[in-house]
């Protein structure tokens, strides 16, 4: 089963996303912030991360730059699901080695098919 990593330090986020992604298929784990993301991917390496950017202890582009930086993560892709919509925060995103980035307010399917795209590429 194909593993989801949801972080984002609003628990109502967090429980809509999930909802969303387990209703699909999906298994889900959730991670508060970056520093307990962290602790997820290192007990168990998720297929995909979606993560907010602005959060305490670790932030989302903290997060991304560990994930790419590590040879044992750095093909996990990544998505950046956050209110942060201005071109230079797209561009940083990217730039912190992001897969994808989608802005909130969202349409749900929009990330659900992010996602799927993703998995369709890091899997051939």
């Amino acid at each position: 089963m194909t593993i989801v990593l949801i972080v984002d330090d609003s628990p109502t986020v967090r429980e809509m996303v999930s909802e969303q992604f387990r209703k699909s298929g999906f298994s889900v784990i959730e991670a508060v912030d970056g520093e307990e993301a962290i602790e997820r991917i290192t007990a168990k390496v998720p297929d995909v991360v979606v993560t907010d950017i602005v959060m305490p202890r670790k932030n989302g582009y903290e997060l991304c730059r560990w994930i790419k930086n590590d040879p044992r993560t750095k093909h996990i892709p990544v998505i950046m699901c956050t209110s942060k919509s201005e071109e230079f925060d797209v561009y940083w995103g990217m730039k912190q080695g992001a897969d994808a980035y989608i802005t909130k307010p969202y349409h749900p399917p929009d990330l659900l098919n992010a996602v799927k795209k993703l998995l369709q590429q890091a899997n051939g």
